[in-house]
Order: C-alpha cells, then sequence, then structure tokens
C-alpha cells in the first residue's frame, strides 16, 4: 500500500461542513432577523445578527459550547456561507448572550414561527381531519453542576425540565421552554398553551387536537382549551380510584375481550358533567395469569382513561385510545434535542442564558427538519430506505458535513463539490427552493 503525502494548501478554503449554506440561505431568506435583531439596542461591538447566525450555524452542526465558535471565527467559509461581517470570540459570545438573553428569545420564537411560514411546511391531519399539537416535558441531565435553576427531576437525576410543543405528525416544534428540574409539568402551564396555541394558529387554519400526558389532567386546562376553541386528548389521571368499583361498571356497560388466556379487557366512555364536556373512555384490564400462564393467586386489575372533548361521532372508543399512541413521537423528538443536537448539557450557568439557547435550538431543529424533508426524501437523495421524515441525525451527516471548495472569482463565490458526490442532487434541490 502506498503512503499519502500530506500537504497543506495556504490558498485553498476546502470545507467538511457544506451544508451551512443551506442554514445561512434560510436565515437570511426565510426569517426577518436582519431586521428584527435591531430592536436590542446596542451600543457597540458586534452587530446582534452576526451573533444569531454565528450561534444558529454552531446549533446546526451539534456543537452546543460556545468554545466551539473559536474554531469557525477564523473559517472564511463559514462566515460567508452564514453571511457574518464579524465574528465573536467565545467570552464576547457567552457574554452578549447574558446580557441580552431575556430580549434576544422573543426575537427567535417569533423567526421560528415565521420560518415555518415562508417554507411552506406540510401539516399531515390525522384520521379526525385535525392537526396533532403535542406537548411534554422532558428532564436533560444536568447533573454535577452548579447551574442556575439545576435541580431534583422525576428521573432521579439534577438536572432540567423544558416543556416542548410539536405542531404536525412531522414535529415542526413551536417552542421548548426551560424550566427547572423540580417544577411541576402543570404548573404555570396555562401561560405556555397562551404562547403556543396562536403560534400554531398562524401556520394552520385546520382545527387542532392538542395530546397531553396525565401530569396535565386538570379541569382548569380542559376548560381553558374548549374556550380556545381547541379539542383536547388528556392521559387520564386515575389517582386514588377504586379498581374493583371500575370493574363492576366494565360488567355493567361494556363487553369483554380477550387478548390472549388469562387476560381480559373492557372499554367504556362516559360524558362527564363539567364545564369543558369532557367524555372519558375508559380501559379496564384484568389478568388472572401473566403471559407465560403463570396463575395469580387474585386477578391483577389495571385501570386507564382518556379525557377527551371529541365526541363518539368523531372518533369512537377504539380511535381515541389509536390517536394517543401518536402522541408518544414526542419521545423521538426530545431525543433529537438531547443528542443531536447535542444539549443535554447546557453551555451556560446562568438560566436565561441557557433559555436562549433552547431558543435557538428550536430555530435549529425545524430548519434541519425542513432540508430533511426537501432533500432527503426523493428517489436521488444519498438515503435509500423509505420513511416519513428522517432523523436531524441523519440530515448532518448526509447534508451538513458535505465536503466541497469555496472558489473565489471576482464579486463570485462558488462551491464546488465532488464529481460523485451522494448529497449534491438533494444539496441542489433544497438551496434553489427559494
Amino acid at each position: 500500500m502506498r503512503k499519502f503525502k500530506l500537504v497543506q494548501s495556504k490558498t485553498e478554503v476546502i470545507t467538511p461542513h457544506g451544508g451551512l449554506a443551506l442554514i445561512g440561505h434560510c436565515i437570511n431568506q426565510m426569517t426577518s432577523l436582519h431586521k428584527t435583531s435591531r430592536d436590542v439596542a446596542k451600543r457597540h461591538g458586534i452587530a446582534n445578527i452576526d451573533l444569531i447566525r454565528t450561534y444558529v450555524g454552531l446549533v446546526c452542526l451539534g456543537k452546543s459550547d460556545f468554545e466551539a465558535v473559536e474554531q469557525a471565527r477564523h473559517d472564511p467559509y463559514f462566515k460567508a456561507a452564514m453571511g457574518i461581517k464579524q465574528s465573536p470570540s467565545s467570552a464576547r459570545l457567552r457574554q452578549r448572550f447574558d446580557e441580552d438573553a431575556v430580549n434576544l428569545l422573543p426575537l427567535l420564537s417569533s423567526a421560528s414561527v415565521e420560518f415555518l411560514q415562508n417554507a411552506s411546511i406540510p401539516l399531515t391531519e390525522l384520521s379526525t381531519g385535525h392537526i396533532p399539537l403535542d406537548m411534554d416535558v422532558f428532564p436533560m441531565d444536568n447533573s454535577d453542576t452548579k447551574k442556575e435553576g439545576v435541580s431534583y427531576t422525576y428521573k432521579g437525576h439534577d438536572g432540567y425540565a423544558p416543556i416542548a410543543a410539536y405542531l404536525g405528525q412531522q414535529g415542526w416544534c413551536l417552542g421548548c421552554e426551560l424550566r427547572p428540574g423540580s417544577q411541576h409539568a402543570n404548573a404555570e402551564f396555562i401561560n405556555v398553551l397562551q404562547r403556543v396555541i396562536p403560534r400554531a394558529r398562524q401556520l394552520t387554519d385546520q382545527s387542532l387536537l392538542i395530546r397531553l400526558d396525565s401530569a396535565h389532567d386538570a379541569l382548569e386546562n380542559r376548560v381553558f382549551l374548549n374556550n380556545q376553541n381547541v379539542d383536547f386528548l388528556i392521559k387520564w389521571n386515575p389517582r386514588k380510584q377504586d379498581v374493583w368499583q371500575w370493574y363492576d361498571e366494565a360488567c355493567a356497560h361494556a363487553k369483554w375481550h380477550h387478548p390472549r388466556p388469562g387476560k381480559m379487557e373492557a372499554v367504556f366512555s362516559q360524558q362527564l358533567d363539567d364545564a369543558a364536556n369532557t367524555r372519558r373512555v375508559v380501559k379496564v384490564t384484568v389478568r388472572h395469569s401473566d403471559a407465560k400462564g403463570q396463575l395469580f393467586l387474585e386477578p391483577e386489575i389495571s385501570l386507564d382513561g382518556w379525557l377527551t372533548s371529541l365526541s363518539s361521532d368523531v372518533a369512537d372508543d377504539a380511535t381515541v385510545i389509536k390517536l394517543y399512541k401518536g402522541h408518544a413521537l414526542c419521545e423521538q423528538f426530545h431525543s433529537e434535542f438531547k443528542t443531536d443536537l447535542d444539549l443535554e448539557r447546557l453551555p451556560s450557568g446562568k438560566f436565561a442564558t441557557n433559555d436562549l439557547v433552547m431558543g435557538f435550538a428550536v430555530m435549529a431543529y425545524n430548519i434541519l427538519r425542513w432540508i430533511g424533508l426537501r432533500g432527503l426524501m426523493q428517489s436521488d437523495s444519498p438515503v435509500r430506505h423509505s420513511a416519513k421524515r428522517r432523523r436531524l441525525k441523519t440530515v448532518m451527516q448526509e447534508l451538513m458535513y458535505l465536503a466541497c471548495r469555496l472558489v473565489k472569482s471576482g464579486r463570485q463565490l462558488t462551491l464546488k463539490f465532488g464529481s460523485h458526490c451522494p448529497g449534491f442532487s438533494a444539496f441542489n434541490r433544497v438551496y434553489h427552493i427559494t
């Protein structure tokens, strides 16, 4: 085997991050951040838009720590692709975010929705004709740190517990608000709904179906959603219900089904007399033996339920249960934030700055999701297996980390890709959509 001769060019600009051109294109062409960022007063120093472009570019490469900017600030391609005039140092980036976190976060939230509007995102409806709006809390492990807001989470470790909202079956993120780890999921939840629902209304005129877990089983939530003309599907929290009483209810109002020997189930619904016009679907399960046939000394009774505003004409009991199963997709979206974007452990010691970082993450998440749908779902895409969407990690591997050469000729900048570059067709298609 021949040995290679290693030479570092002094003139050519070659980058392994060709996909940054797509990110810069999305920010500069599909959002008005270059205008709205001026609303945050700046007496001197680097422009806010350069800070925003810099950090969004880093997050889209899976680099959330501020020190990562030191490699990018001297990279001519990074600056050209993102449209950066003046690159900040890691210390300056951290300082400016600490100073202006509260003012910059609303700009990013508005820009994320603006991007989704201008990108004409697809929204796949459910069988009932609704667009799902899933909201859920997930823990982020920040153990062994002294960061502001870090506290004991329900997963048994110290960290944060942000609440995220995803619209449609594609999982477009409408917000991911940072919360202390010990804060209950339903605390200040009405305030979150007041911010999220208007964003969803900006993106679709179709009926919304908000899906929540049992932590949000509260009458005030159902009444609020009913007043907002938003249908809901919430996991019922049985709390200290008498299971034998529900067994008697099942015997009186439903037929028992036997999915396997030693196990029987009954599903029925009842209309509640409350201000939210709620219908409760109840599933009673009785087990006389386990799956291997081992008999129990006495039967085990488990109780599951769902609270919904959907009438039986729109969704029968079985459909309600099936609709709620789709809520489990949130777990995959959560993992993409924590692992694909490398945001399990947040970079700052200040709570407001970390909340701003999550705002950047929402924008990066939506841009990468859109690039994956537009670029990696066709027959000429480098990823061949069929799927409804591409994971963010796949988008980063196939398009973000795409090698190319930056060529300057007069005032024209050209990106040259290899003759056998597998992702060029997808890259070219996405770049010329707008």
